[in-house]
């Protein structure tokens, strides 16, 4: 049997980070087994459905790496299929035409309300002759489903679940208008698309019941079904968007790595041993949806950043070069030149230790692609001025004299600089960190002179020293 999985979002809003771990759950499986991953679409609801949501979901998951293998089935292009299915039930007498008003089922309701039972369809036409309806009314059609006995199901994750058929009641596949419900929806085209294993939350446990019943009513073998955990807040309570239940956009637009991303998801509910950061390529080796938790996975922030720390010191300079550009492009509000793009590639080595997203690596290296002159920060501002400016006057004539020009030379001439008058390191060090620079933070400050050069660094020192000449 060739496994195959799916992952069928509603188009209702954003690429929920909840529903991302259950798209990488399903495409580790069909990987891990050799087998198909697909998408569905389910936009059945067409008031909220939108193809604004349905481009950020395919955006979403080609950003992380799990397009579907093959084009994506939109289920609201099957409903003439899904009521053909309804009407073989109809035929083979495993489901009936309800032609309950609405106020009848709200007194049903009601009534079941207030003698403290759950709220189910009495079944009151279920074997009512249809000439008994009332004029002009417009039938649902409702499953036929059984009254004694259990279903079972044995779940992948959650092991062998039970519910009593009592609990169960004839659940509708049509509605008046004649469009197919949710319940009928999945299954046709689960079935159809030859679905062999159904991953997914595990708020879909009681639909899963409900569905099985549908597949038995049809005469088709239904699937493996595995429902996990779904995600918490770090607080253990049900994760909303206070606790991160962002988009995925979102955390892109944060500065994480879609390789950070999909690792830390891994490990939401799944584990191999004590590996915390792994390739993709072992993930799928490792991956068996028997291996996922019971228990209810929980959001750390923490560890997400310190994943995707790991990622960043692992990740080739341009390539993060190319992700930062365009946050730098916009905070400059003008777009870099080449000889800018080769020294942010050169200071990368530097700055990426002290990053732990995108977002924090664009900020740090902003510095180096600023245009001169410089406007100092405030505490910047508080070291150039004085003897700090007439010493840096001097070091500038030092500086000059380097011919070969790196990390080491700058440091021997700076220290040796600071010996020759008499002064401690910090003295020289820091204001010249404060011209280069414009912040108080940086790399070291050698490291920096490197990167920028000679050009740049003495252009900078002397943009310094002409703003006092103006003053």
């Amino acid at each position: 049997m060739t496994v195959v999985t799916r992952f069928a979002p509603s188009p209702t809003g954003f690429l929920h980070i909840g529903g991302a771990r259950t798209a990488l759950f399903n495409w580790l499986y069909a990987r891990h087994c050799g087998g198909k991953y697909l998408l569905r679409i389910e936009d059945t609801d067409r008031k909220r459905s939108t193809e604004e949501a349905i481009d950020a979901i395919l955006d979403g998951l080609d950003w992380l790496g799990l397009s579907a293998d093959e084009e994506p089935v939109f289920q609201s292009q099957r409903q003439d299929r899904h009521a053909e299915i309804a009407a073989q039930l109809l035929e083979s007498g495993n489901a009936y035409r309800c032609y309950c008003t609405p106020e009848e089922l709200t007194e049903m309701r009601e009534k079941a309300r207030a003698e403290g039972r759950t709220v189910l369809y009495d079944g009151r036409w279920r074997d009512r002759d249809p000439s008994e309806a009332p004029p002009g009314a417009d039938p649902v059609i409702r499953l036929k489903a059984p009254r004694d006995g259990e279903t079972v199901i044995e779940d992948a994750i959650q092991g062998e679940v039970r519910v009593s058929n009592s609990e169960l009641d004839d659940i509708v596949l049509l509605r008046a208008d004649g469009t197919p419900t949710y319940m009928l929806s999945v299954v046709v085209d689960d079935h159809d698309m030859g679905i062999t294993h159904v991953i997914r939350g595990d708020d879909h446990l009681t639909n899963a019941f409900r569905q099985i019943n549908i597949y038995r009513a049809i005469g088709w073998d239904y699937p493996v079904f595995a429902h996990m955990p779904l995600t918490h807040g770090a607080d253990g309570a049900k994760l909303s968007k206070r606790h991160g239940a962002l988009g995925v956009d979102a955390y892109r637009d944060m500065g994480y790595l879609p390789e950070a991303l999909l690792n830390y998801l891994m490990r939401l509910g799944w584990s191999h041993g004590d590996d915390e950061i792994f390739p993709l390529e072992k993930a799928i080796e490792w991956f068996d949806i028997k291996d996922v938790n019971r228990g209810a996975a929980r959001m750390d922030f923490d560890k997400m950043n310190a994943v995707n720390a790991h990622y960043l010191r692992d990740c080739d300079e341009r390539r993060l070069v190319e992700l930062i550009r365009p946050k730098i492009e916009k905070a400059l509000e003008k777009t870099i030149d080449e000889i800018t793009v080769e020294r942010l590639v050169a200071a990368i080595p530097g700055l990426k230790p002290r990053a732990k997203t995108l977002n924090e690596l664009s900020d740090n290296a902003l510095f180096y692609a600023k245009p001169r002159p410089l406007v100092p920060d405030e505490k910047a501002a508080k070291l150039l001025t004085g003897d700090a400016l007439e010493h840096l006057g001097k070091l500038k004539a030092a500086l000059a004299g380097i011919d070969d020009w790196s990390d080491e030379t700058v440091e021997g001439c700076v220290k040796s600089f600071a010996e020759a008058e008499a002064l401690k390191l910090g003295q020289i060090a820091q204001p010249l960190r404060a011209a280069l620079c414009g912040t108080t933070v940086s790399p070291g400050i050698f490291e920096v002179a490197h990167v920028l050069g000679a050009e740049e660094t003495l252009g900078r020192i002397d943009d310094v020293l002409q703003r006092k000449e103006a003053v």
